[in-house]
């Protein structure tokens, strides 16, 4: 039986992030994704890529929604940029009204196309009303700063500690990402369940970020969940694929490059 797997997120134009990246990796797990567009981000090549941030009306997310959930049984979905309010007021009611069996959230926090005023405000919604509904959070290492109200992650027992503080917010589980920016060798991400925590590892391939790297974290967390896989073995499985697609990135014009789904075989 096919195994489903659901994305509200946002769309961006290059392939390199949001829903675009997140239904590769579905494909790649072999799980059938089904998604709802919440934003569309299009970078502006004639200013320095900048991002251009224009929201999708609540009523158009709502009715993608109902469109999506009446058409399969989903009970595994995978959340990303939201980016305003409404958004968030609408996803969270979501969450709320019908019965979930894993809710995976990449708490984008800054979306760079918004006024700092209009971000914060979504920061503040999206920490009260669905970081508690989640299962695993992905927070990198900006997001797991401000989310754990620490000053500096300089070190793996930093980020163990922000893991730890994240977790009192809700969540089952938090998945804190050291990435290039923590300081060493190795890309290291920390586990905490509430109790155990977990580190996986691996050579950083680089020092700089490539696109698109936390989108298929969480999106290949969501998946292997889709499949039946516990948390810590569904991370093992994203934490290799990040890497192969790290390895295989793909280049373009732009001043970044993204990750390349189709490197990783199971």
């Amino acid at each position: 039986m096919v195994k489903l797997a659901y994305v509200i997120a946002g769309s961006e134009a290059t392939g390199g992030a949001g829903i675009q990246v997140d239904l590769k990796t579905f494909q790649q797990l072999g799980v059938y994704g089904v998604g709802t567009t919440t934003c569309i981000v299009s970078f502006d090549p004639r200013n320095d890529w900048a991002h251009r941030f224009v929201p999708v009306p609540p009523d158009v997310i709502s009715e993608q929604i109902e469109a999506a959930t009446a058409a399969h049984d989903l009970d595994v979905v995978k959340i990303g940029m939201l980016g305003t309010t409404e958004t968030i007021e609408v996803v969270a009611g979501t969450l709320r009204n019908q019965a979930w069996r894993h809710v995976v959230l990449d708490p984008v926090l800054i979306c760079k196309g918004q006024e700092p005023g209009a971000a914060l405000d979504t920061d503040n919604a999206l920490r009260e009303a669905v970081l508690p509904h989640a299962t695993v959070v992905t927070p990198n290492m900006f997001e797991a700063k401000t989310l754990s109200g620490m000053d500096e992650i300089t070190s793996v027992e930093d980020l163990t500690e922000a893991a730890r503080r994240i977790h009192d917010l809700g969540p089952r589980y938090v998945l804190a990402k050291g990435g290039v920016e923590l300081p060493g060798e190795n890309a290291v991400d920390v586990l905490f369940d509430g109790e155990e925590v977990h580190v996986f590892s691996a050579p950083k391939v680089g020092e700089e970020r490539v696109s698109g790297a936390g989108c298929t974290l969480a999106a290949a967390v969501t998946a292997e969940l889709a499949k039946g896989a516990d948390v810590r073995d569904a991370v093992a499985v994203a934490k290799d694929m990040v890497t192969a697609g790290i390895r295989a990135r793909v280049s373009a014009r732009t001043p970044f490059d993204t990750v390349w789904q189709g490197a990783y075989h199971s």
